[in-house]
């Protein structure tokens, strides 16, 4: 099969038909300077591709049960109807590991090596983090800026978005179900 025939298939461009065989994503070989693509091995390209795709358009759906399902604990009183996420720090990619004390003995945000201190001043900035079954949305309630400055072991400084790490990390969590 030629590189147009295989693109229309594949519905990608020429080029990236050529950039397939180039890197060996398909087997293909060149004939008088045209490159011949294998139909098996095309197939397959596909089919990943396909894959890729699904996974890519799959929704991440917040509902009770993906809440409860990712660990939150179902609360109803009142009319109310939430589903709390007790370990928010766990989707904020905050990793702590602590003494028999109870005090932090190391801290890391997103794999990378913070102050105990400043990881304690992190945890005290939210308070809940819950899912209201009724308006079907997640709700962090915290003290002050959403926005946190960090200042990593190795000296380097970034302003966090919070808020943004926990809900990025409960959709990476609900994804992974």
């Amino acid at each position: 099969m030629n590189t147009t025939t295989a693109a229309t298939e594949a519905k990608v461009t020429v080029a990236t038909v050529r950039t397939w065989c180039r890197i060996g994503a398909v087997a293909a070989a060149k004939v008088a300077g045209r490159w011949v693509i294998d139909t098996a091995s095309l197939a397959r390209r596909i089919a990943i591709g396909a894959r890729r795709a699904a996974r890519k358009a799959a929704q991440v759906v917040f509902s009770t049960e993906t809440m409860t399902a990712i660990g939150g604990r179902r609360w109803q009183k009142n009319g109310m109807d939430r589903v709390y996420l007790n370990n928010w720090a766990e989707y904020a990619g905050l990793d702590l590991t602590y003494y028999n004390s109870g005090n932090i003995s190391s801290a890391s945000l997103g794999g990378r090596g913070i102050a105990n201190g400043r990881a304690y001043n992190i945890l005290g900035l939210v308070d809940k983090l819950y899912f209201d079954a009724l308006d079907g949305s997640l709700h962090v309630k915290h003290r002050g800026a959403r926005e946190v400055e960090v200042r990593y072991l190795n000296g380097e400084r970034d302003s966090v978005d919070l808020v943004a790490r926990i809900f990025d990390g409960v959709r990476a969590a609900i994804a992974a179900l």
